[in-house]
């Protein structure tokens, strides 16, 4: 795979990204990129303490050499987020320079820088600083406002640099939550393709292309990824990139999220903390990805030619009964509920919208099946591949019990009105069976068994299945 090829290949359909570099000993290409897609305008370099060492210094002494007006704008607090407050500042300095944000980092600054320059009707160049989200090139900026953690559609930023050198140094456990990221859109492909035949997210060819095909070399070193080696590096960041671009030209997160992203949004909710700090995205992501590839795997698994249709029908609850489920399984949480009230009525179908999914599913599931397997990689691989790269390979390591996990599982498809793998089990009534499978005896995640970071007694879980 030529990373190099791929990404022009990717930019001739890009809609925002019109420019990017990787390798080693770009930083220098600063200026010159700035000059070619903001000429005569002045710059404001956006940093943290860690990002302006680690890059800024030299992206600023480069621009001003090459006579380009820079101004600073660096947030001095050691540890921060991508809170509002800190767009409200980018606003005003950008309203007071007239100039364009250099985002120098990974991504909270990206997604500050993102959102500031929407609201100026402008773009920006970003340096980034690390491999470890697929947000720098993505169109969305996920900012928290009023406790509230917000996914707004912006603009991607015009041009990427990225130096290896630059991201081969950053943290690791920053690295390896760019990998569990990437690992993510695997399953999230195969549950694209469940999608796709029900008619609610279209697989489209051109954003499936950007990436999907060549995901398995992206991420075919994880050892390599985790010893820092330049091209394991820039392999994994090309990845991320073109997950962001595929993203770009399906104008939806379809391409790189499913049901495993599922799991962080509802821990975004919790505030999900492990040792006194916030758990990653792409942390709580490769749990996620664990969790999805386990119900991929049980439905290859599962009798979906035998699948009594008219029993599901039967048994498929109302919308009241479902709506009365959500109140219960978010003990009448007023934001819990208003989340899993609108989210799931966008995707609840009747008995009759019921009977018709089924029935394609059925139809169409030997052909479907081959296609899944060809796509997901085995759990155990995936398990192993976090191990090897230095991500969490439990849900002790991120702060969550596995009584907790399992009680996730019944939470989560009312998190997002996206449909994914879960919503197959919920609709064949298979749910407590493939949780008993994973969370019973002999189970992966078999609840009162040994595991790092285990600190919660055993307890019973039960959930209300919806529409079961």
């Amino acid at each position: 795979m030529n990373n190099t090829q791929c990404i022009l290949d990717a930019l001739k359909i890009a809609t925002d990204t019109k420019a990017f570099e990787l390798g080693e000993g770009v930083l220098h290409r600063a200026p010159a990129l700035f000059k070619e897609y903001f000429p005569n305008r002045k710059a404001v370099i956006v940093a943290d303490n860690n990002t302006w060492k680690a890059a800024g210094e030299a992206v600023d002494a480069s621009m001003r050499e090459a006579g380009i007006p820079c101004e600073r704008f660096l947030i001095e607090e050691e540890e921060f987020h991508a809170d509002w407050p800190y767009v409200e500042r980018i606003d005003e300095m950008l309203d007071r320079t007239g100039a364009v944000a250099v985002a120098v980092g990974s991504g909270v600054i990206n997604d500050l820088c993102k959102l500031a320059s929407f609201h100026h009707g402008q773009s920006y160049l970003c340096v980034a600083t690390a491999a470890s989200v697929d947000g720098y090139s993505s169109s969305g900026a996920v900012v928290s406002r009023d406790g509230a953690k917000l996914n707004i559609e912006t603009h991607a930023p015009l041009v990427i640099l990225a130096d290896v050198g630059v991201l081969a140094a950053a943290p690791k456990e920053m690295t390896a939550a760019g990998y569990a990221d990437l690992a993510a859109k695997i399953p999230a492909g195969a549950e694209w393709m469940i999608a796709d035949l029900f008619g609610t997210e279209p697989i489209i060819p051109a954003a499936w292309n950007v990436f999907m095909n060549d995901l398995d070399a992206m991420l075919a070193d994880p050892e390599g990824v985790a010893a820092g080696k330049p091209e394991a590096i820039a392999s994994l960041f090309a990845g991320l990139t073109l997950s962001g671009i595929a993203m770009q030209v399906a104008k939806s997160s379809r391409p790189a999220s499913g049901m495993e992203h599922q799991f962080s949004h509802f821990w975004d909710m919790e505030d999900l903390e492990f040792e006194g700090k916030h758990v990653s995205h792409g942390f709580k992501v490769g749990i996620g990805t664990l969790a999805s590839t386990a119900f991929l795997e049980m439905l290859l698994d599962a009798p979906v030619e035998q699948l009594d249709i008219e029993r599901c029908v039967a048994a498929w609850k109302s919308w009241d009964e479902t709506e009365r489920d959500i109140r219960a399984i978010f003990n009448d949480d007023p934001e819990f509920v208003a989340r899993g009230l609108k989210e799931t009525r966008d995707k609840y179908v009747d008995r009759e919208g019921l009977r018709d999914q089924l029935t394609r599913l059925k139809k169409a599931w030997p052909e479907l099946r081959e296609r899944i397997r060809r796509q997901i990689i085995p759990f155990d691989e995936v398990r192993r591949r976090l191990e090897l790269v230095g991500a969490p390979y439990e849900p002790e390591q991120i702060g969550v019990s596995r009584t907790r996990f399992r009680e996730a599982f019944g939470k989560i498809p009312y998190m997002r009105s996206r449909y994914t793998v879960i919503d197959t089990a919920f609709r064949c009534g298979w749910m407590e069976e493939w949780l008993d499978r994973l969370f019973g005896k002999g189970g992966v995640w078999e609840v009162g068994s040994p595991a790092p970071g285990s600190g919660e007694p055993a307890r019973s879980a039960a959930a209300p299945v919806p529409g079961a």
